[in-house]
């Protein structure tokens, strides 16, 4: 007779002689779910952080590059001056509002709870006139003004992240004008007058010191998966999760019921103790792999990036690694860590990166070239320049080419205006290039090496 197993899990009970293998499969199948369930934890801290200071449904706008000086984000960018929201859609749609932009770049990437991107209106699909977007939550149902494009989340937890394209320092004024005619209102302020908040009060009891990471790092099972599966309730799976979630219902996972430990069979809760570390385990394993072959000693995230579908363990690497990412339709980064050779960048070389004549990078957006050290921080450097690129007066070659030098010291006054100053240490360098074309994103246009200069 086959032994009878624990009710609701599936489990043989204790003196089976499969105890153990039983033991095993939940403790993997509780990792599976730790993978599946980070990034919308993840992406919960972060709110949570992030509102102490900026009120749900308001903007929060950067108004200068990062320097040297900044460690707070790493691979902070020096193309765009951000332009924040969280969003909680539960109650009502929230009525977004851009002005006309002219020639300039920008995009409003909205991801959802788990952090694939749902819309990104802008330069690329809307277009630069001036427009009114209703982001409207899964739950929603209504009537909306005439006129308003309408964008449904699929979760009422969303993350606005608006980046407008800024020329230096001296462009500052002109994008500060431009951030603060992006506006915020709730549907049912739309015909009132509705001034946002300005000078929010900090909220207490959020730990605002410790990274999100490393917050959801440092919880246990029973934490990390009652926060879960009460998340689930408002931001619900996708449909396509429904077998994942079907095999996470045998440890007592199950969206908007409440996760109580204290009913499972000890050996579930075991398991699930197991799982947070098992799945880190394999976070931490994607994070290295996930970005595939080098090609030309450039790296690059898979096609699929931001719109995940059910490749949840990339999903959570890309979390881990830093929330945000674009879909490849909006920007690609390739980060170089090594030359051509395979030999670690430092700044003890000099290196090139020489585009062919005709060659450049083909964006319809820009693109840009920026210098880490080992952190992932900007460098001091005496042009203060932390990042080249098409905006730049680049020098062109008599044959046409066009030639970055990547060293630490000057390569010299008349070459200057294509130097990426380098620290004297290991170094990093990502491209960044904004609204790719075509061949970009198929593959045919490759990053040209960057070689070693003897």
């Amino acid at each position: 007779m086959a032994p009878r197993e624990v009710e609701g899990t599936g489990v043989p009970p204790t003196g089976s002689a499969s105890r153990q293998d039983a033991d095993a499969e939940l403790s993997s199948l509780a990792a599976e779910a730790y993978v599946f369930g980070y990034p919308l934890v993840l992406m919960s801290v972060t709110r949570d952080v992030m509102s102490a200071t900026t009120p749900i449904n308001h903007f929060h706008h950067l108004r200068t590059f990062p320097d040297h000086t900044f460690t707070d984000v790493v691979t902070p960018n020096a193309d765009t001056l951000y332009s924040m929201a969280w969003l909680d859609l539960t109650e009502e749609p929230q009525i977004l509002t851009v002005p006309a932009l002219g020639r300039r770049y920008y995009i409003m990437q909205m991801l959802d709870a788990w952090t694939n991107v749902f819309a990104s209106p802008g330069t690329r699909t809307t277009g630069n006139g001036k427009g009114d977007f209703a982001i409207v939550g899964p739950g929603w149902r209504g009537a909306l003004p005439a006129g308003i494009a309408v964008i449904r989340s699929p979760t009422n937890l969303a993350w606005m992240i608006g980046r407008t394209q800024t020329d230096g320092a001296p462009d500052y004024a002109a994008v500060h004008a431009i951030q603060d005619q992006y506006r915020l209102t709730p549907l049912s302020a739309r015909t009132k007058s509705y001034a946002p908040v300005t000078r929010p009060a900090v909220r207490t009891g959020v730990d605002m010191k410790t990274p999100p990471p490393k917050q959801v790092a440092a919880m246990n099972g029973t934490t990390f998966f009652r926060r879960l599966t009460a998340l689930m309730k408002d931001n619900p799976p996708a449909t396509a999760d429904a077998h994942a979630l079907a095999r996470f219902a045998k440890v007592g996972l199950v969206p908007g019921h409440p996760f109580n430990p204290e009913r499972l069979d000890p050996q579930v809760g075991h398991a699930l103790e197991d799982g947070v570390h098992g799945g880190q385990l394999e976070i931490a394993g994607e994070m290295k792999k996930s970005r595939g072959e080098p090609v030309n000693g450039w790296s690059t995230s898979p096609a699929h990036i931001g719109a995940f579908a059910t490749d949840y363990a990339l999903r959570a690497a890309v979390a881990a690694r830093g929330l945000g990412a674009n879909i490849p339709a909006d920007a690609i980064y390739p980060h170089a860590t090594t030359d051509i050779d395979g030999e670690p960048l430092s700044g003890t070389h000099r290196y090139q990166l020489r585009f062919a004549k005709g060659h450049l990078p083909p964006v319809n957006g820009f693109w840009s070239l920026t210098m880490y050290n080992a952190k992932q921080a900007f460098i001091v450097n005496p042009l203060n320049r932390y990042a080249i690129g098409d905006r730049d007066e680049l020098i062109v070659n008599a044959d046409g080419s066009v030639t970055i030098h990547i060293q630490n010291e000057s390569p010299g006054a008349d070459k200057e205006s294509n130097w990426l100053p380098a620290p004297r240490e290991s170094f990093n360098v990502v491209m960044r290039l904004y609204w790719p074309k075509k061949e970009i994103v198929d593959g045919s246009w490759k990053v040209p090496p960057i070689e070693r200069v003897p």
